[in-house]
């Protein structure tokens, strides 16, 4: 047999596999490949490996499997050689509300991580990674900046929705509905079995779609990757065409941090405003964008937001949900309005190997008489939903999701609580009264640890009808799902010290949206005062994944990153 070893070249397609395959030396490698189904002409082909987030735990994975089939099928038609492997992915709606969510964040770090690992470890020239749940998309994206091959992402695609114009938090707010006696069993049993008709995930701009509209406008995705239901042919296409890319890709040398650059995160960030997206867009874009080696801040998404009009009118503030939005063309006409209107980088590059001012030459507008996207002079809200506050009660900043709809400012008395169970139980048992600010802390990334997402309680409180009378503040975050005048990721947190952990109830909270702050009404003598006395909370966890989690990782302000 010939010595098939070479010093590995830039641009080289195989610049990682040839170090596992070539040569006498690594005639054992091969031995073990052929195991698994290579023949010889697979040795000179570049590797693609296809990460997996197939599970049965979750209906946004449980057709994954299959999806990712496709993708190998499609790298291996181009001319590549796939090779399926899978990492985890957890379900946030079966484990909200429950000691079970405390992993969900935790899982988004696992994921990259095990990307990372197993293409490391195996010598993949290139990645084609299908996640469909919301920590798996950004742990896909952070492991495909981190390692930078080329790589693409594919979204699972979102479900259908279920009988009635119903989805996941139909389910949640007929809960509060229930405990306030507005609807009868029968009613709530009737959503529980019919809001989830299948493969997908969660119908509305939550955080799974905002996620996959994120990733599809930084680049990383195919056009239209995030705006075509799971259970699909356009979603079969899509897989099998991210195959060939990735292989086109290695053709062109073209890496994920030549993609990721500031100015696509900046594209990014004017999609999910125009969108209404979710808050957990903020966490996770700054930790894509550390792992790409890119400078953002809580302050670009202050920047960017004052340009740009929240023009969706999608679930959960809004009436529709992404299915709605897919039969009208979904995203790639929205991303043409914005470029006409010099809000996006038409220069950057995409995994199309073309620029996306390209990508959306020929991309039609959206039919007329439609009112899922709404025109530029009659917006949702003329400036972005995502409003970063700060104050002595977050100094290094917090994220109010208000559409206007809410109202643009709160004052109340706080009611405090440690931990959502609590909080929860007390909004059910109709102890949380109009004009109350809930404050839920000691949920951040580090006091959780993991940094619940408060659907539970915001579900309750919406399903009672105290949506527009009620503030919840809280140093965890929020499902994509959660409306009403909610504000998260508030910095410091409770476990460290923060304003948050001072609180006490009857303390007098301000926020206004329109000056950017929130403020509690204690003096500066009365802080140092109360935090002098603060003694931290002993850990949940001591062992084991979680408490190694609380020791690594970051504010949530950073994008609560471990790395």
């Amino acid at each position: 047999m010939n010595d098939r070893t070479k010093t590995p070249v830039k641009n080289d397609p195989r610049q990682y596999s040839r170090l596992v395959v070539d040569g006498v030396k690594q005639t054992p490698s091969r031995a073990m490949l052929r195991a698994v189904g290579f023949t010889d002409a697979d040795f000179s082909k570049p590797q693609i490996g296809i990460a997996s987030t197939w599970a049965n735990v979750t209906p946004c994975n449980m057709h994954i499997g299959e999806l990712a089939k496709q993708a190998a099928a499609g790298a291996d038609a181009a001319g590549g050689k796939a090779v399926l492997f899978n990492t985890i992915t957890v379900s946030d709606g079966i484990s909200m509300g429950s000691p079970g969510m405390r992993y969900s964040l935790v899982s988004r770090e696992v994921i990259a991580d095990s990307i990372e690992t197993v293409v490391g470890a195996e010598g993949f020239d290139g990645i084609v990674a299908v996640g469909g749940c919301d920590k798996n998309m950004p742990g896909c994206a952070m492991a495909i900046a981190r390692l930078n091959r080329p790589g693409v992402f594919v979204y699972g695609g979102t479900i259908r929705p279920g009988a009635g114009h119903t989805d996941i938090v139909s389910v949640f707010e007929a809960v509060g509905a229930r405990a306030s006696n507005r609807i009868n069993d029968a009613a709530l049993l009737k959503v529980e079995r019919t809001a989830i008709p299948g493969p997908g995930s969660c119908g509305g701009m939550y955080t799974a779609n905002t996620m996959a509209s994120a990733i599809e406008a930084m680049g990383l995705s195919l056009p239209n990757s995030s705006a075509q239901e799971a259970v699909s042919g356009n979603k079969v296409d899509d897989c099998r065409r991210a195959g060939a890319a990735v292989v086109k890709l290695l053709a062109e040398g073209i890496r994920p941090r030549d993609i990721l650059t500031r100015h696509a995160f900046e594209n990014a960030i004017s999609v999910i405003v125009a969108l209404g997206g979710s808050t957990n867009a903020v966490l996770h874009l700054l930790a894509i964008a550390h792992e790409a080696r890119v400078k953002l801040s809580l302050d670009d998404f202050t920047r960017i937001g004052k340009r740009v009009p929240v023009l969706a009118d999608l679930r959960p503030s809004g009436k529709y949900l992404m299915s709605e939005l897919i039969a009208i063309g979904g995203i790639q006409p929205l991303m043409k309005r914005l470029l006409d209107k010099g809000l996006l980088h038409g220069d950057c590059l995409t995994v199309t190997g073309k620029t996306l001012a390209e990508n959306l030459a020929d991309v039609a507008d959206y039919p007329d008489g439609q009112t899922v996207v709404l025109p530029f002079d009659a917006p949702i809200k003329a400036d972005s939903h995502l409003v970063i506050l700060r104050g002595n009660l977050a100094p290094e900043g917090a994220v109010a999701k208000l559409t206007g709809k809410e109202g643009l400012s709160f004052t109340g008395k706080a009611r405090v609580f440690e931990g959502e169970e609590r909080a929860t139980a007390a909004i059910l048992a109709g102890k949380v009264k109009a004009g109350d600010v809930v404050v839920i802390r000691g949920e951040g990334p580090r006091g959780g640890p993991g940094m619940r997402e408060m659907l539970s309680p915001t579900g309750a409180i919406m399903g009672l009808g105290l949506g527009d009378s009620v503030a919840l503040i809280t140093d965890g975050r929020f499902s994509g799902g959660s409306h009403g005048f909610v504000i998260g990721h508030v910095s410091p947190e409770a476990a460290l010290g923060g304003t948050i952990g001072l609180l006490k109830t009857g303390d007098i909270i301000t926020v206004d949206a329109r000056r950017r702050s929130i403020e509690v009404k204690l003096s500066q003598a009365e802080l140092n005062r109360r935090k002098k006395a603060w003694k931290p909370r002993k850990p949940y966890a001591e062992r084991g994944v979680l408490a190694k989690y609380a020791r690594t990782v970051s504010s949530a302000s950073k994008g609560a990153i471990t790395d």
